[in-house]
């Protein structure tokens, strides 16, 4: 098998890739991460996921890279959420999806050689109404300060839900099921290669 790599820096995108039992290797590239005016949420993330591939495919040409992105949206607003510039912007993030409805959009782009799959993945989420406290207690943990919408569902951030409907490893920022989809294209089956000798 090729040798493959995760074009990422999320602790949590390498814990959701290692419980498929393979075997990688983890490299980041500088990646632009500005969108275009108007574009869809979905089409952002397919976007953002698609340049940290290829941008670590163009050093590793025969690897099998694997990219993603995630990204929050509220559709009351039509407003896109990434990560937080600090505490502050965190606590405008958490008190926008206090009481509401909200969006998880991650897109996973594979690349081997030639080939390049791309593909979203969006989970629909809602929050509880949050006090003022619970916004400044939360944020003073740190745990929002590099997750997009400013919240972890594997942590702490999971009391403020009270409904998913969708992938809830799509929330944390790689979607188990679309992972394996897209591997399985390019011929890294996870359920084949943790089978006993």
């Amino acid at each position: 098998m090729k040798k493959l790599i995760l074009a990422s820096k999320s602790p949590r995108r390498r814990e959701l890739l290692t419980s498929l039992g393979l075997d990688f290797d983890v490299k980041i590239a500088d990646t632009d991460e500005t969108l275009p005016n108007g574009i869809s949420p979905d089409e952002a993330v397919k976007l953002i996921s698609a340049r940290k591939a290829s941008a670590v495919a163009k050093a590793y040409p025969d690897a099998i890279v694997i990219g993603a992105d995630t990204l929050v949206y509220l559709p009351d607003e039509g407003t896109i959420l990434g990560k937080p510039r600090d505490r502050v912007d965190a606590e405008r993030m958490l008190r926008s999806m206090s009481g509401k409805s909200h969006s998880v959009y991650t897109g996973v782009t594979v690349i081997s050689g030639a080939q390049t799959l791309t593909e979203a993945e969006c989970t629909d989420v809602i929050f509880a109404d949050l006090s003022e406290d619970e916004i400044s207690d939360y944020v003073s943990t740190g745990e929002c300060d590099d997750k997009a919408g400013a919240y972890g569902i594997q942590g702490l951030g999971g009391v403020f839900i009270t409904k998913i409907s969708g992938d809830y490893f799509n929330v944390m920022g790689m979607p188990k099921a679309l992972t394996y989809r897209l591997l399985r294209r390019v011929g890294v089956d996870a359920l084949k290669e943790n089978k006993p000798e």
